[in-house]
């Protein structure tokens, strides 16, 4: 494994912390600053909100500039997000420094993607991906525990220092060991490897949305993360009311969601490098199947710690394959690339608004498990429709305007 992967790994890491750890501190922030539970959450959904957007506009902002310096800058502007919050000094301050971190999350994801596909040989690089995944998936394993452990430990800014340092670390780690050129036109493992050369420039990378291919990869990932991130929203309430399963259960619980995400991500990383379309149709699938059971078996324990981890395993298992698939028919387009990422979570918004909606309705608390399994179910079809196309050359790079 290329030390560069590593890094990014690292950079993943310390991402993913800063985006799940906040979850654990929540109330000791709000204590802190005297302000509401309420406004203590737009420390999360604000954060969201600026992925959504930093992801688009930083990658567009930087179309011509070498990915690893990109990389370089984006680490820096994390790790001076969260330096804001650890200092922070009111919370308006300490909004901004989440924002700030907040921005360079789905362009770090979208860019480095990129570089660590271009690390390998074509033939594993969904396996990359999932390397440099893996840091993020084990953020959620590790994010919340670690916040709550750290904040009542030594208070919430230890937390928010301890992230900064890891954010150090990654910066100097992809500063030496990311190749220069890595994921460029010009990059000699590129080359060497015959991957697809990047789109350069804005131009370019704009162009490549006129495929079809990409667009229905796109609507494919937001509909898979809308329904396992609609119904993953209120599972909490799922396990206790449902469940029987006391409040202190729901951390353990969400660790074996979490490990479930890390085994998805690795083992979707290598069946994608085997075949693609065919391991994200049974992905997508599979996680239907498991959001509907899971709400026809909820009541039961065992059943739910069971059908909890393959919600994890499911869901994370087509990230690695959607995020090549999608750069593969942008033609290396890190903007597209970055487009994921918003889109997952425009579908996180999507899911989480559909399974309140049911909540709220009277339907109960299994039904943002059903609304899931119902969105995932026509991203099957989304995808299954992409991979049909895909299969004739003419409509393959046929574009849609």
């Amino acid at each position: 494994m290329p030390s560069g992967l590593v890094a990014l790994a690292l950079g993943g890491f310390g991402i993913g912390l800063t985006e799940f750890l906040i979850a654990g501190l929540l109330p000791q922030v709000a204590s802190s600053f005297a302000v509401s539970e309420a406004a203590a959450g737009w420390l999360i959904s604000g954060y969201a909100l600026s992925v959504a957007v930093g992801a688009i506009a930083l990658t567009a902002a930087t179309a011509r500039l070498p990915r690893k310096a990109v990389l370089v800058g984006l680490v820096a502007l994390f790790v001076v997000g969260n330096l804001l919050s650890a200092v922070a000094p009111s919370y308006p301050v300490m909004l901004l420094g989440r924002i700030v971190a907040a921005l360079c999350h789905g362009s770090f994801f979208g860019i480095g993607s990129l570089v660590a596909r271009s690390l390998v040989a074509p033939e594993k690089k969904s396996r990359a991906v999932a390397v440099m995944f893996a840091g993020l998936t084990l953020a959620n394993v590790l994010g919340v525990p670690f916040g709550a452990l750290v904040g009542e430990r030594w208070g919430w800014r230890a937390a928010f220092w301890a992230v900064t340092a890891i954010g150090v670390l990654a910066l100097a780690g992809i500063a030496a060991l990311v190749p220069d050129g890595a994921g460029e036109t010009r990059s000699p493992t590129v080359t060497r490897h015959s991957d697809p050369a990047p789109a350069d420039g804005l131009r370019a990378q704009v162009r490549a949305f006129r495929s079809w291919q990409v667009w229905l990869t796109l609507t494919a990932t937001a509909l898979s993360y809308g329904g396992m991130f609609g119904a993953f929203s209120y599972i909490a309430y799922t396990f206790t009311e449902v469940g029987g399963f006391s409040p202190s259960d729901v951390a353990w619980l969400l660790m074996v969601y979490g490990v479930g995400l890390v085994v998805g991500n690795l083992v979707g990383g290598r069946a994608a490098d085997h075949d693609r379309d065919r391991a994200l149709v049974l992905a997508l699938l599979g996680l239907a199947v498991t959001l509907a059971v899971f709400g026809l078996l909820a009541a039961n324990a065992t059943a739910s710690v069971i059908l909890v981890f393959l919600m994890g395993l499911f869901g994370f298992a087509s990230v690695p394959g959607m995020i090549t698939r999608v750069t593969d028919f942008a033609h290396g387009a890190a903007l597209a690339a970055s487009a994921n990422v918003s889109a997952s979570n425009i579908g996180n918004a999507l899911g989480a608004w559909l399974g309140g909606l049911a909540i709220t309705a009277g339907l109960g608390y299994t039904a943002p498990l059903y609304v899931g399994a119902g969105i995932v179910l026509i991203s099957v079809i989304v995808m299954a429709v992409a991979a049909r196309q895909a299969k004739s050359p003419a409509q393959q790079t046929e574009p849609c305007m």
